[in-house]
């Protein structure tokens, strides 16, 4: 079967801010359709990489291509097909009716204007009648993002990017943006692309999942990124890399080539007892704190966490189970410094 040619193609992208590099993205893209879940730490750039997928602004250096052609910021053909939506909702000083028909005047298409708001309020829990006349100020913060959103879904783009969009709203909201954001994509194909800190939603609703560090993009689950900040140790006329994890206690590293350390996934084992450490493996006490399971896979995620060491497995439920893991337990993950790899 023919794969469809990307949406979005990233080249050889690097984005400064003065001398800082926040972005180094050798090549990416992303499929049309497709749900894509986006996460990392605060600074790993992922925000500055929505706006570069909003051509909210320009990267510094290297190309993106949309729809297979090049394009920049404040073009005609991408500023009808992508949006953006922010965790802090930014409304018009106006109504709730201006506020969502708002982009469709600008494009010119002011058919049926209310009754195609009625329908993206409705898709976002929001009576027409009930609110459409009220003013930006007389909503509360979880309103005021389901307008915000209300007003994207209106205009049917192609690419919605969502950054942190569940943040800072209610329960009741929070459900009612995700449920409205995934409706998009079954209704008329739209493509997601979500940051959000939640991994658990995240696991749940991504056909891809990937990770953010420095800047770079990691896939998620198959390469494990050890985060910094990473130290020197020196023994006797040697000086080692480390990663300090818990007190007394680190991972041992090959010779720095890169900035950030990774490990295979499949190259971590998880041990019930405290075995002796051989000289060529790492072995880190760690205790479970969450197991959630992943829909689309069947399999189950598990947090690891060594007081500021933490890392996530993908594993099959025959695996969690025939290791006996439950949050609260305490484990061994045991892997050989050769098997990490700098980037």
């Amino acid at each position: 079967m023919t794969q469809p040619a990307p949406l979005y193609t990233l080249c050889r992208i690097c984005h400064f801010y003065g001398s800082k590099k926040v972005l180094d993205i050798d090549e990416f893209s992303i499929p049309p359709g497709t749900i894509l879940g986006l996460s990392g730490p605060n600074g790993s750039g992922k925000t500055t990489l929505l706006k570069l997928l909003a051509f909210a602004m320009a990267p510094s250096r290297g190309e993106i291509h949309f729809n297979g052609r090049r394009e920049y910021p404040m073009s005609a053909r991408v500023r009808s097909k992508v949006t953006l939506m922010t965790q802090t909702p930014y409304l018009l000083k106006r109504s709730v009716l201006d506020n969502v028909v708002y982009g469709l005047k600008i494009r010119k298409d002011t058919k049926r204007l209310k009754q195609r708001a009625a329908r993206a309020l409705a898709a976002v829990g929001l009576d027409f009648d009930a609110f459409h006349n009220r003013a930006w100020h007389q909503l509360s913060g979880g309103e005021a993002q389901r307008v915000c959103l209300a007003a994207r879904l209106i205009l049917e783009p192609q690419a919605l990017l969502l950054d942190e969009p569940v943040a800072s709203v209610d329960a009741e909201s929070a459900r009612l943006i995700r449920q409205a954001s995934l409706a998009a994509r079954d209704k008329w194909g739209c493509t997601l692309i979500i940051v959000s800190h939640d991994l658990t939603w995240l696991n749940a609703v991504s056909d891809t999942r990937v990770s953010m560090e420095k800047g770079r993009i990691f896939s998620t689950h198959e390469e494990i990124i050890l985060s910094p900040p990473y130290q020197t140790m020196q023994t006797d006329s040697t000086v080692n890399w480390v990663l300090p994890v818990s007190r007394g206690r680190h991972i041992s590293l090959p010779d720095k080539t890169g900035e950030t350390a990774l490990i295979p996934a499949d190259k971590i084992n998880i041990a019930q007892t405290s075995e002796n450490q051989s000289d060529e493996k790492n072995r880190i006490p760690v205790l479970v704190t969450r197991m959630a399971l992943e829909p689309k896979t069947g399999r189950i995620e598990v947090d690891f966490d060594a007081d500021t060491f933490r890392l996530t497995l993908l594993l099959s439920e025959e695996q969690a189970g025939a290791l006996n893991l439950q949050p609260g337990k305490k484990r061994s993950l045991i892997f050989k410094t050769r098997d990490i790899f700098w980037r």
